[in-house]
């Protein structure tokens, strides 16, 4: 027999029915999420208007705001901190993937891309958006993007590796500024400007992100981090490290075939045999 007591203040006793233990478990108590908070960024009004009246047939989406250019959608991602943004990636000044670029540390914003041509929607998808949506949006393709949205709330991890591959997805491939990296503290996970990364350094299983102010766990091997800056600033000087040549300050022989880097904050790094001729060429000594 269980007994189950009523919240109601009217009711004064509790009420009993007939009930084996076993016959709860298959009952699951549904727990209404929060609303997705969501941020239009189109230059057109017309688009905004069309794409918030869409989004207003479903009932656990709540718009925000919305943000005209690229100037007022990193204002508004500040200071509403929504958990999704429809970014359109042709604005004139900057455009969608020059604000992912620059996102403030800390903001990790869900974001789908919304353009008017396939070429850019396909180079936005392999580039990691989470998804696209192509001009008129269609309202089953807006279902499924937000379907996707909501599969990927709370995931802190995914979110920020589709930000930094999205942050790479520049008018002019394979350069370097404004590229990001993803590095974990404890369960936060941050987007890091790669400007401002030190080096990478490996210890056992973990890869560390260094910079001048702290350390973060990277989420990608050491094999898998050089891969992919491979042509970057930053060069490998020991199988347990790369550094980012920018911030080496000095070079100090310890041998005919070993050199000693000091980075800008004073961390040093010893190049070993294999790599120091690799090293002498990257900095023109």
């Amino acid at each position: 027999m269980a007994v189950f007591v009523p919240l109601a203040d009217k009711l004064s006793s509790p009420i009993s029915f007939p009930c084996a233990p076993g016959d709860l478990r298959g009952i699951t108590l549904r727990v209404d999420s929060p609303p997705i908070r969501t941020l239009i960024v189109d230059d057109e009004p017309v688009a905004r208007q069309v794409l918030r009246d869409e989004l207003g047939a479903f009932s656990d989406v709540k718009i925000a705001g919305e943000a005209a250019n690229g100037a007022d959608a990193l204002a508004e991602i500040v200071r509403l901190k929504p958990d999704l943004v429809f970014l359109d990636l042709q604005m004139p000044g900057m455009g969608g993937f020059d604000v992912i670029r620059q996102l403030p540390e800390g903001a990790l914003p869900i974001v789908v891309i919304v353009t008017a041509y396939d070429e850019h929607a396909i180079r936005a998808f392999e580039a990691g958006a989470l998804d696209y949506l192509l001009k008129p949006v269609s309202q089953e393709r807006l279902e499924k993007a937000l379907d996707r949205a909501r599969a990927l709330r709370g995931r802190s991890r995914e979110v920020a590796e589709s930000l930094a591959h999205l942050s790479e997805g520049t008018e002019a491939p394979g350069a370097p500024r404004g590229r990001k990296v993803v590095g974990r503290t404890g369960t936060e996970y941050y987007l890091l400007d790669l400007d401002d990364v030190l080096a990478f350094q490996a210890e056992r299983e973990i890869v560390w992100i260094l910079t001048a102010r702290q350390r973060y766990m990277a989420t990608q091997t050491l094999r898998a981090v050089d891969e992919r800056l491979r042509g970057a600033m930053f060069q490998r000087v020991h199988r347990n490290a790369l550094v980012n040549v920018n911030h080496v300050r000095k070079m100090s022989p310890l041998s005919s075939q070993r050199w000693l880097l000091t980075l800008s904050n004073g961390l040093e790094f010893i190049v070993s045999k294999r790599q120091a001729s690799t090293v002498r060429r990257m900095l023109q000594w």
